[in-house]
């Protein structure tokens, strides 16, 4: 006997039908964006960190000093972006740029004091918000979900 994945997935659409926006992953993605920056945001605004700020600061915090161009890729930015993120995180003193030794055209970024403790207190409170992103899942479909969002990205 033959299944198909109207058997397995409640909702599923039989192949050959029309592809209605729900059914379409850029927009279930787009969704499911708004819902974690929805939960991330509870946390960051008494910060009044952004979410591009909270993610290059934990880089930062978890790969030590780095080039603002090296951060910028691995926080998933734009140099115009990550110059921006870098300059206003540095307004308010959570990080210092001094130029690289070895190439003073290269700027080094590393968290101050400040930056240390906030992230530090930040990344103990992102177990909770992670849980909260995936409490609509099982453990086992948390598994296959990052799993298949770490495929995506």
């Amino acid at each position: 006997m033959d299944t198909c994945i109207t058997d397995v997935l409640p909702g599923a659409r039989d192949e050959g039908g029309p592809v209605g926006l729900d059914d379409q992953a850029a927009h279930l993605l787009r969704r499911a964006h708004q819902r974690a920056s929805a939960i991330y945001l509870g946390l960051l605004s008494e910060h009044q960190l952004t979410p591009a700020q909270y993610f290059a600061m934990a880089r930062l915090h978890e790969r030590g000093e780095l080039s603002q161009n090296r951060l910028g890729r691995l926080a998933a930015m734009d140099p115009a972006t990550i110059q921006g993120v870098m300059r206003r995180l540095g307004e308010r003193g959570y990080i210092e740029r001094t130029p690289d030794a070895s190439d003073r055209r290269r700027m080094v970024l590393r968290l101050t004091r400040d930056g240390r403790s906030l992230i530090g207190r930040l990344l103990a409170e992102s177990e909770r918000v992670n849980e909260a992103v995936l409490e609509p899942l099982d453990e086992a479909q948390r598994a296959v979900f990052l799993s298949l969002l770490r495929r995506l990205v």
